[in-house]
């Protein structure tokens, strides 16, 4: 019996159970009789077509927990229910059905034998389309989870290239250069920086969609947050030559925020904002209060938008027409990210312009907080430590420290910039090669790759982590994979610190610590 078209019958004496299916069955149409309202129930959350119940049933007590449950239904089913009424004027019973039920039919008796067949099977077409639309939301939510695996492997593969690319530059840049080389480096630079924030984009994008995104809200003045995202931007802006103006309120508006979060979106305004203006153009940032919330403008004499691009402008991968020589790369999701990191604050941001060639409007409303709010007590900062102190003039190394990654070009560069610093350094390529030097000596760190083939750099740390010899070792996951499943197995494989390909190098080393006292050296 195909249950998700059968037809579940409550009628009022087995007689008539018979009868309704036996004329069902006839016309090929399922039928499954219930002996009761509670039978009913049972069966429909198994699967029905429909549901047909005969008048003289409605007063059974358990109709109540029919109501619960067709209210239950998922969004796309909309189960119908054929009632069969006794002739004359409506009932109380019948009024009841139609106020409370969602999708009701009500036929009168006696009843032509072809109408209700007829009836009947225009319900099971509606409720058909019920189910394809069922399968068409599990092919998007599918879809939607292979595009989420793909972006995170996306990820991971690009992020694999870009380390020893920035790597090597780091070492190219500790060498004597002439003005023309050092030029090309500065531009490979920013080349690889580019590619970074691409990268990273399509992960937030990535986490923002599936609601991976942790707010650390404290009250922050606007004033603030757009200082820091004007000095994030102002590369941007002053190679394209473009005119800044800031225009500030005089008291500075208090919102609770993500600091981070929130510089980025102005930040990716910014960006956009200078992307997409021609050569000198003017870029303005306006700051002001209105009700009960912040309004921040951010301002351009660029190409401007047609007004059917306003709303979808924000959606994911979309770009203005003709726009992409102008705007000089891009994946089109920085709008994406600021539109969703805007509502994750509770505000919105809206777009305006006078149409092409007349610039753009990208207006931010937040909601502001008082005084009150504003000196709440909040989290401390966390106390600094010795491992917070990366700067650029940092002392030599003296940690012997074992790099592992089946990328040869990542692990042979980073290994010879970690010896440019004074660092000892083993470099295996795989997890086997690597156990096998862990038995050959010990080691202040351990720069661990995830993602290798066999065993990965998760069983490796924990099978280090198992060796007396090296308890005591940092242990360090240099990795393209960074979405949160990840950094929980991570930890849980026994990781002191978890960072992303291509990794700057200083953040790396200020995660190395002291070199470790080792016995035979203890006084």
């Amino acid at each position: 019996m195909n249950f998700e078209q059968r037809i579940l019958l409550r009628v009022a004496t087995s007689k008539d159970a018979t009868l309704a299916g036996a004329v069902l069955a006839r016309a090929q149409i399922e039928a499954h009789p219930c002996a009761g309202m509670t039978e009913l129930i049972a069966e429909f959350r198994d699967g029905a077509g429909a549901l047909m119940v005969a008048e003289e049933t409605l007063n059974e007590p358990a109709l109540a927990q029919l109501s619960q449950a067709l209210q239950g239904q998922p969004p796309w089913s909309d189960v119908p229910l054929i009632v069969l009424a006794r002739q004359g004027a409506d009932s109380t019973a019948i009024a009841l059905v139609m106020d409370r039920f969602p999708n009701v039919t009500v036929i009168e008796r006696p009843v032509r034998v072809a109408s209700m067949i007829s009836a009947i099977r225009s319900t099971l077409r509606a409720r058909q389309r019920q189910y394809e639309v069922r399968s068409l939301l599990q092919g998007l939510r599918e879809a939607d989870d292979r595009k989420t695996e793909f972006l995170a492997t996306l990820a991971h593969e690009l992020r694999n290239p870009l380390a020893p690319l920035r790597t090597g530059l780091a070492l190219l840049s500790q060498t004597p250069s002439t003005p023309e080389t050092a030029r090309y480096h500065d531009m490979m630079r920013r080349q690889v920086d580019h590619m970074t924030r691409l990268v990273d984009d399509l992960m937030e994008v990535s986490r923002i969609t599936r609601g991976k995104i942790n707010l650390q809200l404290l009250p922050l003045s606007i004033d603030e947050t757009i200082a820091g995202a004007i000095e994030l931007s102002r590369p941007q802006i002053e190679s394209g030559g473009h005119a800044l103006k800031v225009d500030l309120p005089d008291q500075p508006l208090l919102v609770r925020g993500d600091r981070v979060r929130l510089t980025q979106i102005f930040s990716n305004l910014l960006n956009n904002a200078a992307k997409y203006t021609p050569r000198g153009g003017r870029i303005g940032v306006w700051v002001g209060r209105e009700g009960e919330g912040a309004l921040i403008r951010v301002s351009d004499t660029g190409n401007g938008l047609a007004p059917e691009m306003l709303d979808s402008i924000f959606e994911m991968f979309v770009q203005v027409s003709g726009t992409a020589k102008t705007a000089q790369g891009g994946l089109g999701i920085g709008l994406t990210l600021v539109r969703s990191m805007v509502e994750l604050h509770g505000g919105s941001v809206a777009a305006s312009s006078d149409g092409l060639q007349r610039g753009a409007t990208f207006t931010v409303r937040l909601p502001l907080i008082n005084g009150a709010e504003a000196a709440a007590p909040t989290a401390p900062d966390a106390a600094p430590t010795d491992l917070a102190m990366a700067t650029a003039a940092h002392p030599a190394l003296r940690h012997t420290v074992l790099v592992v990654d089946d990328n040869r070009d990542a692990a042979d560069s980073l290994a010879e910039l970690l010896r440019t610093v004074g660092a000892t350094v083993f470099v295996a390529h795989s997890a086997a090669q690597a156990l096998q030097l862990a038995t050959t000596g010990t080691f202040d760190v351990a720069v661990l790759d995830i993602g290798m083939p066999g065993m990965d750099g998760c069983e490796l740390a924990s099978r280090l982590r198992a060796q007396p010899a090296h308890v005591g070792m940092r242990l360090i996951a240099l990795t393209g994979w960074g979405q949160s499943a990840d950094r929980h197995r991570i930890a849980e494989a026994g990781f002191d610190h978890h960072l992303l390909k291509p990794v700057d190098f200083e953040d790396l080393i200020q995660f190395f610590g002291p070199p470790r006292v080792r016995p035979e050296a203890a006084v």
